[in-house]
């Protein structure tokens, strides 16, 4: 008997051995594409190889990428516009991807620019003819762009959930830093512009059947000059300027999560 006991485990030993482990499920794949804000300017902290597109870990896509167990794929740039997203970012698009991120448009819409012109004193500057200027470009060229660019996408990563993501309010109707002169009916309008593109992405994403995250609500009292603070007024280096520091993005983290499922 104690033979016969001998070889049955024997047997169930050697069949546990020649039975293959099950494996491990690879991590499902996330490409965050698109402009400086996706990237992660005005986080001041960035990764060493990233270069000019200055990517940061304190990044929103960073963060959700490791909320949800996530290989990320960073190729978010500083100051894409969707004609370079289009040329450098989306080689890792492929049917194994599960989610896309794309923040794009606001370069198009030369918001650096107007900033710029809006940010000298009255006399100096043309600050309506600048916001007009960039509302023309929203209205007539921007959904062009989106919807070729969201259609060679959905091309590309044939199964992936694309979740677009839109842009905050720059300003909650205060100005408190020293060296800009934007007065309130400046931001008013810069606001309106900033909403006007949303707009204009959300109804893009739509006729794609893409998901799109408007920030603008989360961000409400948040904006320059908010308490606290989500997005950097007037900095040093002045790239930092009007973009998210890494609390605004942790604010977007909490948005983009919800729609990695």
């Amino acid at each position: 008997m104690k033979k016969l006991a001998a070889l049955i485990g024997a047997a169930v030993l050697g069949t546990a051995l020649l039975t293959p482990t099950a494996a491990h499920a690879a991590a499902p794949v996330y490409v965050a594409l698109g402009d400086s804000y996706a990237s992660g300017v005005g986080t001041r902290t960035y990764i060493a190889d990233s270069g000019s597109c200055q990517r940061s870990t304190k990044a929103y896509p960073y963060l959700d990428a490791a909320r949800v167990g996530a290989a990320l794929t960073f190729v978010a740039c500083s100051g894409a516009r969707v004609a370079d997203v289009t040329a450098n970012q989306l080689g890792p698009l492929n049917s194994g991807v599960r989610w896309v991120t794309l923040q794009v448009g606001g370069n198009d819409a030369g918001f650096s620019s107007v900033i710029t012109e809006c940010a000298k004193p009255s006399w100096l500057g043309d600050c309506n003819g600048a916001i007009a200027t960039a509302q023309a470009t929203i209205n007539n060229t921007i959904p062009g762009r989106l919807n070729t660019l969201y259609a060679t996408v959905r091309s590309r990563a044939t199964t992936a959930k694309v979740i677009i993501v839109g842009y905050p309010r720059l300003f909650n109707g205060t100005d408190c830093n020293a060296g800009t002169f934007f007065s309130g009916d400046e931001m008013t309008k810069l606001n309106a512009t900033a909403d006007l593109l949303n707009s204009k992405i959300a109804a893009a994403a739509s006729a794609a059947g893409y998901s799109f995250v408007n920030p603008t609500s989360a961000f409400i009292g948040h904006a320059v000059c908010g308490s606290p603070e989500w997005i950097n007024g007037l900095s040093n280096p002045i790239s930092e300027s009007y973009h998210p520091n890494t609390t605004g993005h942790t604010g977007y983290a909490n948005l983009v999560d919800d729609q990695l499922t």
